[in-house]
């Protein structure tokens, strides 16, 4: 025998079983013992006949079992069209506790979350992740992800695992988290753009990594994280930065159709938000053409100096913009000003950036470039943004050949948000930090 999951019992009926979960709920009546016992796939009802001998060390041992304890269960599943739940149950021969609740109230009850306060949630993540509905976040946040990692095995991508401690602080605007390296400074990796570029100029065509990233942003959104996990992309011999935004655009097609036919009813169903597959190829408009846009339908407007980014209202507008002009979800947005991008981001011989973002139900998701690969450029341009030394290391994956490439970048957790319309990434990462929190 050997242990099974809710979603395996009903393959198992007539036959002897053994099963471990969480004591979910007792029903203690005259004649019969009610158990539901929980795992991560669902529930099962356990029934005791209180009134055979054979069962009165489990009766005994049930009546004083506090819920939340674990046990492990050998018996028989049975056909019983009678329960409610699944339509089966099992009738046990031994029960072993496993592990028991310690005397005390729960902090709070994980199946009734309206009213607990998020971060009373949060410092008791453990309880919270016990609700059937923050579980299944994750569930279904692993098998996005699978799918996207699927695509990108399917297309000849390499995953690889670059370092989290490195030694410059110069990548991009955002601000690094400096730590002790023994007798010397380092900082942790904003992302991994570097390393996935000298895998280019290494041979290595197609690479992708998904890790966390580090961010020193006191940004107290409900969007924004200090660590978060990142899924990188980065491919060779682009004709264009379009190559990039295509291939974003199939892999995450692929990854939402894919996601849906496995969980498309219970996102409905729990969530109450559909899974829509996109079609191809995603609209797309320069950031220009958004602003002139965003004002003549919805009034929306900011003087000129400022619209060299998208603000936060301008993201939530695209997504109303994308609905009402193209019937999409997504909208690459394209022809940022240069200077307010990367140095390692390729501009034209007019100096226009060729790089994008990705929105999608209005935030954005991606960041993505074509990448200067051309040694005497980067120079160029790390020396005008005053990075000189720190990029030292960085600027000699370029002397020897590297193709041309690009690549992007997504977040996990604003992706699983977005997805499943949760209201904010605290809820949609596994463990959340931010600038006021550590633990647990």
């Amino acid at each position: 025998m050997k242990n099974l999951y809710v979603k395996n019992l009903k393959e198992k009926l007539g036959e002897e079983i053994e099963f471990q979960g969480f004591v979910d709920t007792i029903r203690d009546k005259k004649w019969v013992q009610f158990v539901v016992i929980r795992d991560n796939t669902g529930k099962a009802q356990m029934t005791i006949e209180k009134s055979l001998e054979e069962n009165q060390q489990m009766v005994e041992l049930i009546s004083k079992l506090p819920l939340e304890s674990t046990i492990k269960v050998k018996g028989k599943v049975i056909e019983n069209e009678a329960v409610k739940l699944n339509g089966f149950e099992i009738i046990p021969s031994s029960i072993t506790v496993t592990s028991e609740r310690i005397g005390l109230e729960l902090p709070f009850n994980f199946n009734d979350l309206a009213n607990v306060n998020l971060d009373t949630r949060l410092d008791n993540r453990f309880i919270d992740l016990r609700n059937e509905k923050n579980m299944k976040i994750f569930q279904i946040q692993s098998t996005l992800v699978r799918y996207m990692r699927e695509f990108l095995y399917n297309n000849e991508f390499t995953e690889i695992h670059t370092p989290k401690f490195i030694g410059a602080a110069s990548e991009s605007g955002s601000e690094v988290f400096e730590v002790k390296y023994f007798d010397q400074k380092a900082y942790l990796a904003q992302s991994p753009q570097f390393y996935k570029q000298m895998a280019m100029s290494s041979g290595f065509n197609r690479v992708f990594e998904v890790a966390p990233c580090f961010r020193a942003e006191n940004s107290n959104t409900s969007r924004h994280a200090t660590e978060f996990t990142s899924f990188d992309v980065e491919m060779s011999y682009i004709d264009s930065y379009e190559d990039v935004m295509d291939f974003e655009a199939e892999m995450l097609t692929y990854a939402l159709t894919k996601t849906k036919e496995i969980y498309g009813d219970t996102v409905k169903e729990l969530f109450g938000v559909e899974i829509e597959i996109p079609t191809l190829p995603f609209p797309k408009m320069t950031l220009k053409e958004i602003y002139k846009e965003l004002k003549e339908r919805y009034g929306y407007e900011i003087p000129e100096s400022e619209q060299i980014d998208l603000t936060t209202e301008a993201e939530k507008l695209v997504y109303k913009l994308a609905k009402d002009k193209f019937n999409h979800e997504f909208m690459f947005v394209v022809d940022f000003p240069a200077d307010k991008r990367a140095f390692y981001h390729m501009r034209d011989e007019n100096g226009k950036l060729l790089g994008y973002d990705l929105i999608w139900r209005g935030v954005e998701i991606t960041t993505g470039a074509q990448r200067e690969h051309r040694y005497e450029n980067l120079c160029k341009v790390a020396e005008e943004k005053g990075l000189g030394e720190d990029v030292k290391f960085y600027l000699d994956f370029f002397k020897y050949g590297c193709p041309p490439h690009g690549g992007f970048a997504i977040g996990v957790d604003r992706l699983t948000m977005l997805l499943l319309g949760v209201n904010n990434v605290k809820e949609s990462m596994f463990l959340f930090r931010g600038p006021t929190r550590l633990n647990p």
